[in-house]
């Protein structure tokens, strides 16, 4: 730049006054266009959810590509953070970040289990049978630890030897239904989780 000479500094300047105005007056190239791509989750169906992991409940938009109606399996493909939700307005930890893992993990349970007393196997059951058997022991337990009266004689209509915890990314609607539901068994050791 110290070689420049003053001739060459005055003819540098003109020729970028002109290819400037020629610009402006239009004769620049055409406006170069990016090449459209489709958006990844365009195809996806979107599904709002609730994080598994703790008791925070933070909500989930959970994104499934194929139809099982025309014979492509249908797959979790993307995981994220709900912005609309008022628990973590849109933010995942990162055990949160990481429920696409334990989604596609081959060690997920899919179905209930139980395994019989003195045995050292899981057996698969349906939810049908696991849903009588907790009703079986529900009521089986109440019948023989079911409290009416107390040693005064006063009527107290206590069970106190079961309790309930609740979900802990429950609605209040539902924490309130489960409460009732709850307390009509006579069950006095109930607890919800929720910090929401």
């Amino acid at each position: 730049m110290d070689s420049l000479t003053r001739r060459q500094f005055l003819k540098l300047s003109a020729t970028t006054l002109a290819s400037s105005s020629l610009a402006l007056m239009g004769f620049s190239p055409a406006t170069a266009l990016a090449e459209v791509r489709q958006y990844k989750l365009m195809r996806t169906t979107e599904v709002r959810n609730t994080c598994t992991y703790c008791s925070v409940g933070c909500g989930i938009l959970m994104y499934a590509l194929g139809d099982n109606a025309k014979n492509a399996k249908a797959s979790i493909i993307h995981i994220e953070g709900d912005p609309d939700h008022p628990v973590n307005r849109g933010t995942l930890c990162p055990k949160g970040a990481s429920l696409l893992d334990i989604i596609h993990s081959d060690a997920r349970l899919k179905f209930p289990e139980y395994r019989a007393p003195g045995s050292d196997k899981w057996v698969p059951i349906s939810w049908n049978d696991a849903f009588d058997r907790i009703a079986e022991l529900i009521k089986a337990d109440r019948d023989a630890n079911f409290i009416q009266r107390s040693d005064e004689g006063k009527l107290v209509n206590r069970w106190v030897t079961t309790g309930f915890l609740a979900a802990s990314a429950a609605s209040n609607e539902a924490g309130y239904l489960t409460h009732k539901v709850v307390r009509s068994l006579g069950m006095l050791a109930f607890d919800n989780q929720a910090r929401v």
